[in-house]
């Protein structure tokens, strides 16, 4: 999305967790817990919270003059981004179904013990994500995915400029053949 609207910039997020065989080495700054507390206790996050035994966290943003900033963050975040900037625009993104969802933690790699508990844990985080959020989008395919969130942020865009507010919603996805995980917006994995 971001390489298609040079308005936006994204945060990367630092990570305890260790990388995936198959995930990018840019997919995060991954580094190790003493690294990560020391930039904490500095006051170097935004946000940052602990999920399932791991640290995640968005540096405080340095984008260029006139961007908008994009963070993929989990629910911990979300309520500390709501509370130290009530106007940002908060986009839960969710899988179809919670069997797709696991299908798309497996897919990537991630154990059965850690896929039970990431299930468990947006069971719970769902209903606080939806009292929060501006928007949901339901993730079932990629393109459709990006292109709702992407017209969330024209909406939220035109709202500013004119000094509104930018109309939330729900927005669903029907790209299946192009089906994304949804963890890194929503979950912190």
């Amino acid at each position: 999305m971001v390489e298609h609207d040079p308005r936006l910039w994204l945060s990367r997020s630092w990570t305890t967790r260790h990388r995936r065989p198959a995930e990018a080495e840019d997919a995060y700054c991954f580094v190790d817990r003493a690294s990560f507390e020391e930039k904490a206790n500095s006051g170097g996050f935004f946000e940052w919270a602990e999920f399932l035994g791991n640290l995640y966290g968005s540096p405080v943003p340095q984008p260029p003059d006139g961007v908008d900033v994009l963070l993929e963050i989990d629910l911990q975040g979300a309520q500390q981004v709501r509370a130290l900037r009530p106007d940002a625009t908060l986009i839960l993104l969710l899988p179809p179904t919670s069997e797709i969802q696991a299908d798309r933690l497996r897919g990537r790699g991630d154990d059965e013990d850690h896929v039970a508990k990431r299930l468990q844990a947006g069971a719970e985080e769902e209903s606080i994500g939806r009292r929060i959020a501006d928007a949901v989008v339901i993730n079932d395919g990629l393109m459709r995915a990006i292109a709702d969130v992407a017209g969330i942020v024209d909406r939220c865009r035109t709202a500013a400029h004119r000094g509104g507010e930018a109309a939330g919603g729900t927005a669903r996805g029907e790209d299946e053949a192009l089906d994304a995980p949804p963890d890194d917006a929503s979950e912190g994995s």
